[in-house]
């Protein structure tokens, strides 16, 4: 991962978000499910595919091959607090989005809609029926 530069505006020893860019789909979805939300593998699965409109099913290589790659860079934290046992499976880890995630999440998020918006200026119409165009409807 590249450190901050003075040219960026970031302080040397801050991580640059722009260095994790582009995110994968799975990456992306991964960190919008922890959003607001500490979350263990399954109930990340759930949320991906529940926030994309069953446009994106991640399978459980994928999930924790990216898991890995974001706990390496600091994107996510496995989490120190814990359910009760009596209430939860005490084999589970459970993740949440670290400060960097959130800064790579909004990059990568202002990132993609400059995309759309070239898109947009370009006469591409964007308005056709797709389930990932329905993000959070239910």
């Amino acid at each position: 991962m590249s450190r901050g530069s003075a040219g960026n505006g970031q302080a040397s020893n801050q991580p640059d978000p722009q260095a994790e860019l582009p995110l994968t789909p799975a990456t992306f979805h991964i960190l919008l499910a922890l959003v607001g939300n500490e979350r263990h593998g399954y109930s990340i699965l759930r949320e991906v595919e529940q926030g994309s409109g069953g446009a994106l099913r991640l399978g459980a290589t994928t999930l924790y091959r990216s898991i890995k790659h974001m706990l390496a860079v600091g994107m996510i934290a496995e989490s120190e607090e814990r359910p009760d046992p009596e209430l939860d499976d005490e084999r589970r880890r459970y993740y949440r989005l670290t400060e960097f995630g959130r800064r790579v999440l909004g990059a990568e998020t202002k990132r993609l809609a400059a995309l759309v918006t070239l898109a947009q200026t370009k006469g591409i119409d964007i308005s056709w029926d797709h389930p990932a165009l329905a993000l959070g409807e239910q």
